[in-house]
């Protein structure tokens, strides 16, 4: 299963009631978020679930400017002992979550990873704020999580 960004489509759920916004109108952005948001609208354990339906504030390291981060997942679960637990899910390929290797040379590539790596890091932090100022828990989900190798 790729993680492209070609991937997209309206996610369905057969359980709408347990979506939190429009249920007909659940966009996934890659096979990775289509699997993701299968597997929350059947587990049982799910109470609600969101994928993108608010912003956190976060200041870009690229421009010193403040944008919107949409995170990928909000959701809602009982735990085992029946708490409610709140937790937000972003959905990246393991790869994206480390900094970029150092190279030899110094590419538009590299360069651009570079910076993708360095937003992404302002937008995670901004998110583990967020979340804890409101007693929930920030998770990165990638294919290991979600046993796609």
């Amino acid at each position: 299963m790729s993680h492209s960004k070609y991937y997209s489509g309206k996610f369905k759920p057969k359980n709408p009631q347990k979506y939190m916004g429009d249920p007909s109108n659940i966009v996934y952005r890659s096979s990775w978020e289509a699997k993701v948001f299968s597997w929350l609208d059947g587990n049982e354990n799910i109470v609600g679930w969101a994928s993108e339906e608010f912003c956190i504030p976060y200041k870009s390291p690229k421009d010193g400017q403040w944008h919107r981060y949409f995170p990928d997942v909000l959701v809602k679960s009982r735990t085992p002992d029946g708490k409610l637990k709140t937790l937000l899910l972003e959905i990246k390929p393991e790869k994206q979550t480390r900094p970029p290797e150092p190279r030899k040379r110094v590419t538009k590539q590299y360069i651009n990873e570079v910076v993708t790596y360095g937003v992404n890091e302002a937008k995670w932090k901004a998110a583990i704020e967020y979340c804890a100022d409101r007693g929930w828990e920030f998770r990165i989900v990638t294919e290991n999580h979600l046993g796609i190798n």
